[in-house]
């Protein structure tokens, strides 16, 4: 273990993250009702330039007018390089006092974050909010890949960052024009070429990138969230997407569309069986532990103190969940 610590975030629930534009206040009473753990009003790309103020109006009325429960509620604010940006971060920390999180988009570098960091902070100075801001950064560029371990560890706001992929994939130049999933064409053949016959494998394109936003977090203790599947009529193929997300060690993934939530639900809680199986690792351990022992085996397989630590995450989770609930 290294001598240099650092603290996880603030516990949340973030297995689903619901999208819903600010310009459309239809969808928020429905937003309020949804099992979504977490609820972002979108000021950004799901408003078009002409409706950006009369969005931030709708975020804010809200926010202060609806009963959301327990829900953690965030606003996706404009990018710094617009002129929407401060106009949104001064009115929604001076005037909502249930907002949890800001969502930034496209952070490229530390200072992107330094900036608004610096900028909440005076107001909630100012107002004297007691209630700290957090932030969930998007890393959604090739800058902000390229500096994802800087952007994570350059301010004590921030609890997660989740991975846009579609503006990824356009900054990068994927050839794709969906939105998450699979590009047909990313994959592999097996075999020679003087084999008659030869299978294709498809891969995972995204892998790289959302394992390296992953890695940062868990280095800065903070949550992974994976972003968004945009075919909201195939739920295999969502199902899919946040299961590898899962497998990772991400906490929750982007639902873009309300019928993704409890998708994104079942598939970032642990199950009855892996419950069990902590469980049982866990009462293995404290047998070995009192015998002298640091490793045992259990159904043929070895368990030892990072057996532990997989297991104690897993029953957390669980612990997390029923306080939920």
């Amino acid at each position: 273990m290294s001598a240099t610590v650092i603290e996880p975030t603030r516990p949340r629930l973030q297995r689903s993250q619901l999208a819903v534009p600010a310009s459309n206040p239809a969808f928020f009473e429905k937003a309020a009702r949804s099992r979504a753990d977490v609820i972002f009003l979108d000021l950004e790309d799901a408003v078009a330039p002409s409706e950006k103020v009369q969005a931030r109006k709708n975020a804010m009325e809200a926010l202060n007018d609806i009963d959301w429960g327990d829900k953690t509620l965030q606003v996706r604010v404009n990018g710094l390089d617009t002129e929407y940006m401060y106009r949104d971060v001064i009115d929604l920390v001076e005037g909502c006092p249930r907002l949890d999180m800001l969502l930034l988009p496209k952070i490229g570098v530390a200072s992107d974050v330094y900036a608004v960091d610096l900028l909440v902070t005076q107001v909630e100075l100012a107002k004297k909010r007691t209630k700290k801001i957090g932030f969930d950064l998007l890393i959604e560029t090739a800058l902000g890949m390229a500096n994802v371990e800087a952007i994570a560890a350059s301010s004590s706001r921030i609890e997660a960052l989740s991975f846009g992929v579609g503006d990824f994939a356009a900054s990068t130049r994927a050839r794709s024009t969906s939105i998450g999933g699979t590009i047909p064409e990313y994959g592999v053949l097996s075999g020679s070429p003087s084999d008659k016959a030869r299978s294709f494998y498809l891969a995972d394109v995204w892998q790289y990138a959302q394992s390296r936003v992953l890695v940062a977090c868990r280095a800065y203790g903070l949550r992974p969230v994976d972003g968004p599947y945009g075919d909201y009529s195939d739920p295999a193929g969502f199902n899919a997407a946040a299961r590898r997300a899962a497998a990772l060690g991400y906490e929750g993934k982007w639902a873009i569309h309300p019928s993704q939530v409890d998708l994104a639900n079942n598939v970032f809680s642990p199950d009855g069986q892996e419950i069990a199986m902590a469980s049982r690792i866990m009462d293995a351990m404290t047998v070995a532990q009192r015998e002298g022992r640091g490793a045992v085996s259990l159904d043929g397989k070895l368990i030892d103190i990072a057996s532990i630590k997989m297991a104690e995450s897993l029953l957390n989770k669980a612990a997390q969940l029923r306080a939920h609930s």
